[in-house]
């Protein structure tokens, strides 16, 4: 691998014109081990709506000012002028000079769907709030935004230091996961963002019974209420309203989350028991020689429970054989399909690698949607694939693919090259065990076709 000097220059010379001028390139680099995190940090940054959201909480942090204790007036929005969409648009706060640019760097004109999911954990109204993983990312992506060439390197230290602090999993300087750091990472922007939602619930409620005539009126209110209905129980349609606004949505579920249906349909009296589960990503078992495509049809083929794994069914009060499968009840916008490429050999005592041959296409219509699928023949494009090379989980490499307006690029660590698109061809797998090549897809991003 070139200096970072020769590779930004050669990066540039390949940049075409259709690229935008404010759209930056920038390579990760590596501080022990971290090509799993630097991987999965630049498809989440070519990620547009995720970045856009991520660098619109960064910018409410910075512009934002409190508000006396006594004002009346409801925290200023983010978005309170914005068309709409977390994705795409919410320049409608004064900004500060780097801030601004980097609310243009994402800026392409759509409305923002994802306001008001986000909206309510934009609350900064502590400009010292504690830092997070959250933080941390939306300082990461703001260090990448606001460049002012448009290729090179930054070293995300502030980042992996919070990451090593946060998770013990990720303290040492192994050889780590790329899909157990994208679950990770989700998952964490979630808990970041509830507890952000909660404290200022929290503050306003405290604000709100310290009001001698909010004080009265809650009293008046809750009298005439006790008088004119019985009492709620924990089953009523509000207990439930009230358990999902403690745990509300946030940009990452709006982004990532999807459905799954599990049904069990009993094979004694035809009863089918039906739970819907939600996931931010998929993992789906791989085949030599197979595709995308059948993968995903496996994963939803019908599963007989028998013997020791008899269901036990509501209806016959007892265990019965049973068929059971999954399907997806709900498309994502953003669908990330993870590769099973690492499986447990007894005999070995540790993991293996699977290189096999998995093809999976540029553009991805799902053919395991349940019945009452809403829009079940969405189309997804891909737009960015983990890959490991390697011949083992505790051992190798990663690098990103990236497609950004059309060109895809290679992102592996700090360097930074334009590819062809028929150069993704490379990563599907091998379909002998002895070829050399070690080069396998292991993460897959799909975004919904037309929504950027």
């Amino acid at each position: 691998m070139g200096s970072v000097n020769s590779t930004g220059n050669k990066l540039e010379k390949a940049l075409t014109t259709e690229l935008p001028e404010d759209e930056r390139y920038f390579g990760l680099e590596n501080f022990g081990n971290t090509c799993y995190c630097n991987s999965v940090l630049q498809a989440l940054y070519f990620c547009e709506p995720f970045r856009k959201a991520v660098l619109d909480y960064a910018n409410s942090r910075r512009i934002v000012k409190p508000q006396p204790p006594d004002s009346r007036l409801s925290s200023p929005s983010l978005f309170a002028a914005a068309p709409s969409i977390l994705p795409k648009n919410a320049n409608t706060t004064p900004l500060g000079s780097a801030a601004s640019n980097a609310a243009r760097n994402t800026d392409n004109g759509n409305g923002s769907e994802y306001a008001a999911a986000s909206a309510n954990f934009l609350d900064s109204s502590e400009n010292d709030a504690e830092e997070t993983m959250l933080t941390a990312l939306g300082d990461l992506f703001m260090q990448i935004a606001t460049q002012k060439k448009r290729t090179g390197s930054v070293p995300p230290k502030s980042f992996v230091n919070r990451l090593r602090q946060e998770n013990e999993l990720f303290s040492s300087y192994m050889h780590q996961d790329a899909h157990e750091f994208l679950n990770f990472i989700l998952n964490e922007v979630v808990e970041c963002l509830r507890k952000e939602s909660s404290a200022k619930r929290q503050r306003e409620q405290n604000s709100h019974s310290k009001d001698p005539y909010n004080a009265y009126l809650s009293n008046v209110n809750g009298k005439l209420h006790s008088a004119n209905e019985p009492p709620r129980l924990l089953g009523d349609s509000n207990f439930s309203h009230l358990s999902s606004s403690r745990n509300p949505k946030t940009f990452v579920h709006e982004l990532f989350e999807g459905h799954l249906s599990n049904e069990v349909r009993c094979l004694c009296c035809e009863t089918v028991t039906r739970r819907v589960e939600s996931f931010f990503d998929l993992s789906v078992d791989v085949e030599q020689n197979s595709s995308l495509t059948s993968c995903l049809r496996n994963f939803s083929s019908t599963e007989l429970l028998e013997k020791q794994d008899k269901f036990f069914c509501d209806a016959c009060c007892s265990l019965q054989e049973a068929e059971r499968r999954m399907r997806i009840q709900q498309l994502p916008k953003i669908l990330a399909l993870h590769l099973k490429r690492f499986k447990y050999v007894e005999p070995l005592g540790k993991y293996k690698k699977l290189n096999y041959r998995v093809v999976f296409p540029l553009e991805l219509r799902l053919c395991n949607t349940s019945d009452d699928a809403e829009d079940p023949d969405r189309l997804y494009t891909l737009f960015a694939v983990v890959v490991h090379v390697g011949s083992g989980p505790n051992q190798g490499h990663y690098v990103s693919l990236i497609k950004s307006h059309r060109q895809w690029l290679m992102f592996d660590d700090d360097a930074v090259e334009p590819k062809d698109e028929g150069e993704i061809q490379s990563v599907y797998g091998v379909t002998q065990e002895s070829a050399q090549s070690t080069e396998a897809g292991y993460i897959l991003f799909y975004e919904q076709a037309g929504a950027s």
